[in-house]
């Protein structure tokens, strides 16, 4: 697997974000729409019944509204780390624009990249994928537990606990 498969600035921003205590990483959310255009007529609509319970939801979060003459609605989402998105909200419904509203509140801004490599080989690996159960007997996966078949007590007649006591008075 090459090196450069996770990108540097998501392990040094991403998982560390959340150390200590969580900083949004939406820096500021601006919705565009027109006054008059029918297309507008949902972003409109999220304007008026729910913008105000996303901005009491999210006081970090500077929002802007923007009307543009006989331009399609869209959002523009700018991020801590100096990335905007934007999105076209042509035709979507007032509850998919929270959704979307709500997908950029909590993106982290890094980009998403494509991290599968496009590698093909002819001759496929013959050992098969590995899983933690792949040796294990396939009876246990219906089995009930605890089961006397499957117990280190069957053999033994000791418990773990019988175990520790017994190692324990062994180092005295």
């Amino acid at each position: 697997m090459a090196n450069n498969a996770i990108p540097r600035d998501f392990l040094k921003n991403v998982l560390q974000n959340g150390m200590g205590r969580y900083v949004c990483q939406l820096q500021r959310i601006t919705f565009r729409f027109c006054k008059s255009h029918p297309g507008s007529r949902h972003m409109r609509d999220f304007i008026e019944n729910h913008l105000l319970d996303f901005t009491q939801k999210n006081p970090g979060v500077v929002v802007y509204l923007q009307p543009r003459r006989h331009r399609p609605p869209s959002i523009v989402a700018e991020f801590l780390n100096g990335r905007r998105e934007s999105m076209e909200m042509m035709r979507k419904e007032p509850q998919e624009i929270c959704k979307w509203a709500e997908y950029m509140r909590g993106r982290s801004g890094v980009q998403i990249v494509n991290m599968i490599h496009n590698n093909h080989t002819e001759t496929p690996s013959t050992q098969g994928i590995w899983h933690p159960f792949m040796f294990r007997d396939s009876e246990t996966a219906v089995a009930k537990f605890p089961d006397p078949k499957y117990s280190a007590v069957r053999e033994t007649g000791k418990t773990a606990t019988d175990y520790v006591l017994e190692e324990f008075n062994n180092k005295e």
